[in-house]
């Protein structure tokens, strides 16, 4: 097996079990042996690819952000110009910016109680910059399509738009937090930006 498939496989390996971890027991209460028991690999194999269960956990912030691109870019290879497509990609994303029990929400919120720390500060400035770096790709793709009028401002609205998807997820770990703006509200509310014409969805 080539080195690139094996730190694939490891990595993919981490991921899952690490996710499962986290839906059973929480961030704080996972250590490295339990990664280590629930993955079955060594010690030494898990510390040649990762430092610390913290950059495991951020490998799966980066998983989310980068597995809901590839959907989108997909939905945009298949060649219809249009812009229900990958917008319906990104809007299967959204739901899990309100499910306290989303294992990516409580990440973000294990890490930011950890921002002092300079390794854990730049983790989360590189998956900020990545996921407004990446909405900025979407808004781009859409104008070059011609599906997005070239009036939005591309930058000042992708960075909106991360902005209202980080407090949806901040929301969703503070409890019995009483909320009017849900995530099919965040989608109307994108459509209504990107795409004017785009009549809005009927609701209750």
């Amino acid at each position: 097996m080539k080195q690139e498939e094996r730190r694939q496989q490891t990595t993919e390996l981490l991921l899952d079990s690490t996710k499962k971890l986290i839906q059973e027991k929480g961030c704080h209460s996972i250590t490295m042996k339990d990664i280590m028991e629930k993955s079955g690999l060594s010690k030494g194999a898990i510390f040649h690819y990762v430092k610390s269960k913290d950059e495991i956990f951020a490998w799966v912030l980066q998983e989310r952000l980068e597995r809901t691109n590839e959907r989108f870019m997909n939905e945009v290879k298949q060649g219809r110009k249009n812009f229900d497509g990958p917008m319906q990609r990104l809007a299967e994303s959204f739901t899990a910016l309100e499910n306290p029990k989303d294992v990516t929400s409580k990440v973000l919120i294990y890490l930011l109680g950890k921002e002092d720390q300079p390794i854990i500060a730049e983790v989360l400035k590189q998956y900020y910059e990545r996921s407004v770096h990446l909405s900025g790709q979407w808004i781009l793709t859409g104008q070059q399509y011609g599906v997005i009028p070239e009036s939005v401002n591309t930058d000042k609205t992708a960075e909106m738009f991360v902005l209202l998807s980080l407090g949806l997820r901040v929301r969703s770990s503070i409890p019995l937090a009483s909320a009017v703006f849900n995530s099919q509200d965040y989608s109307s509310y994108i459509i209504n930006i990107l795409n004017p014409s785009e009549p809005p969805p009927l609701t209750c």
